[in-house]
């Protein structure tokens, strides 16, 4: 009843506006109030700095800047085998399995298709692949990594609601992570093809990809497409660990495999990841 009653609120809320005005107050770089909303932050969340790269809290001149700030360097290794995936993030695990049909599963009783999440068409080997929903709470770092090497071949934005999407809402809210504002971005790599998608959700002000800059919301809130070529001018190819993107407050990131991956034993619901970690493995290891 609890969860129903928190989805019911949020259909109440302006929740464009309110994430735009969030977002805006995490922007503003005067002092008195960036220092309280940066203390209050770490008080209630006990926020760990000593792996950022400027451990100052006062050093941060937004809130904004605060929140997603980088990592001292080597802080995340990547694994020794340049074949293994990596998490891309650091956060908890909401769920990683096989894709069912092409559907991935959201929360007891709740699936939703890949094609819908991806906004289009998608590879057939993701739709026969794996995924990990991986949840950002607000005292993780907020950075995106590339959880393998690859190409970028595509770029969608798909505009749409911004729900919570903690606990309470994925187990009442069917289809959440396909209706929320979202970018995906699908990779070539030795593996196969590969997606990552950056979902937005109640006050994430921005989401934005290294190569493009904020993408998310977009200027007139329309579904938009970019094709990447595979070399030459405007080609976008990320190694392994490298910055993907980031929220401007934060969310959730899926990643969805091709067939030839098998999830990591340790990859399950309620488990805590962070980037460099090892995700999968490019075929089927020994546990």
């Amino acid at each position: 009843m609890l969860a129903r009653l928190f989805v019911a609120f949020q259909y109440l809320l302006p929740q464009h506006a309110l994430s735009r005005l969030v977002g805006w107050l995490a922007g503003l770089e005067w002092r008195p109030l960036k220092t309280l909303l940066i203390g209050g932050f770490m008080r209630l969340y006990r926020v760990d700095l000593a792996e950022a790269a400027d451990p100052d809290p006062h050093a941060y001149p937004s809130f904004n800047a605060f929140f997603t700030r980088g990592l001292a360097e080597g802080a995340r290794p990547q694994p020794a085998d340049p074949a293994v995936v990596s998490s891309p993030v650091d956060g908890g695990v909401s769920l990683s399995e096989r894709l069912d049909r092409g559907r991935l599963l959201q929360a007891k009783g709740f699936r939703y298709d890949l094609v819908s999440l991806l906004g289009g068409d998608c590879p057939e080997a993701l739709a026969r692949g794996w995924f990990a929903t991986l949840y950002l709470a607000p005292w993780n770092y907020h950075r995106i990594h590339a959880p393998v090497t690859g190409q970028l071949r595509e770029m969608r934005y798909l505009p749409g609601r911004l729900f919570s999407v903690n606990g309470l809402t994925v187990s009442a809210l069917p289809r959440l992570f396909s209706r929320n504002e979202r970018v995906a971005c699908l990779f070539e790599t030795a593996l196969g093809p590969v997606a990552v998608v950056l979902v937005g959700a109640l006050n994430v002000g921005s989401i934005e990809t290294t190569w493009a800059g904020r993408v998310a919301p977009g200027p007139d809130r329309k579904p938009a497409t970019w094709h990447y070529p595979a070399s030459g001018e405007g080609a976008v190819r990320l190694a392994r660990g490298a910055e993907l993107g980031r929220f401007n407050l934060g969310s959730t990131v899926i990643v969805v495999l091709p067939e030839h991956a098998t999830l990591a034993p340790d990859i399950v619901s309620g488990a805590a990841v962070r980037v460099g970690q090892t995700l999968a493995w490019p075929a089927r290891q020994p546990a």
